[in-house]
């Protein structure tokens, strides 16, 4: 039996943290959520520090722009240059639409870059197709 994905989840609103969630849920998907709601509390997860020390490699990165201490740029930087983590999926998920954010993004190497949508439809959507390429068709490193 295939496992479920470790999805690291970098938002931080409580309440587009439960939505995503709960999309996952509703495409019948139960992936093991780390989450972190600031850039720096990222890092750390990712880097396994301090009470982060035990926590698994996530196998795809959804991240939000807009944080605290270290914004979502940072973040991604810091990811994408670093050896033992760019390898990691990292999505950007976010609502700003702004073309220089998403020029940004692609040029701190992000994997993909998605607006959320207002409607939940459209989110359940977004998610499933998330889904469906890169937990179905895209071939991931080992983590």
């Amino acid at each position: 039996m295939k496992r479920e994905p470790v999805i690291l989840l970098v938002d931080d609103n409580p309440g587009d943290i439960h939505l995503t969630q709960e999309a996952f849920r509703e495409n019948g998907h139960r992936p093991h959520f780390l989450i972190a709601d600031s850039g720096t509390d990222a890092l750390g997860v990712l880097r396994k520090e301090g009470a982060h020390g035990t926590a698994p490699t996530p196998d795809f990165i959804l991240l939000d722009l807009n944080l605290p201490r270290m914004d979502g740029r940072e973040l991604l930087r810091l990811i994408k240059g670093d050896e033992q983590l760019r390898r990691i999926p990292t999505v950007i998920l976010t609502t700003s639409n702004r073309r220089q954010d998403i020029e940004q993004c692609y040029g701190l190497f992000a994997n993909t870059y998605i607006v959320k949508p207002v409607h939940w439809d459209q989110f359940l959507k977004i998610v499933k197709s998330l889904e469906h390429y890169w937990f179905n068709v895209a071939a991931l490193p080992a983590t």
